[in-house]
């Protein structure tokens, strides 16, 4: 299995936010410490203030927030919104399905207890275990930022 790089910016973008609340995450350095597009992760940004992940302020000293309590946000909620269904067969999905197999194939049943575990183990982790070691990581993305960046759209504001 493999997730997209969506859902791995968007779980980026949270840990920076939960390490930095209370006060406001710029999408400029969540950019700049993971060497990603700053469009790239403003898209992100913007689809998790739609979603209610986090709440956005524009403005020359904006940025965005966690809009819920870290603990309260699950990875297994954020993969579930950012890769949609977790369809690793076409059997998973009833309307598509064209395997001739189904009812009587023990992989596709396996595969569907795999996906199951794989998501109850994600449920179990909020972004605030993800940014538990909040100095660690707070020094590692502080030494990303401040190393030049080869994007031009670094230095926009949100």
């Amino acid at each position: 299995m493999k997730l997209t790089s969506y859902s791995n910016f968007a779980l980026r973008s949270l840990q920076l936010a939960a390490i930095r609340h209370p006060g406001l995450t710029r999408v400029e350095e969540v950019a700049r410490a993971h060497g990603l597009s700053h469009a790239h992760i403003t898209k992100i940004v913007h689809e998790l203030g739609k979603a209610g992940f986090v709440e956005t302020v524009r403005g020359r000293n904006g940025g965005f927030r966690l809009a819920r309590p870290a603990d309260q946000i699950s990875v297994g909620d954020i993969i579930r919104w950012t890769e949609g269904p977790v369809e690793l067969v076409e059997c998973f999905n009833p309307s598509t399905n064209t395997c001739p197999l189904i009812g009587v194939c023990h992989l596709s049943a396996k595969l569907r207890e795999a996906t199951n575990a794989f998501l109850a183990v994600l449920d179990g982790v909020t972004i605030a275990d993800i940014a538990h070691n909040k100095s660690v990581l707070l020094g590692r993305f502080e030494t990303a930022m401040a190393e030049p960046s080869a994007d031009p759209h670094l230095s926009a504001a949100v």
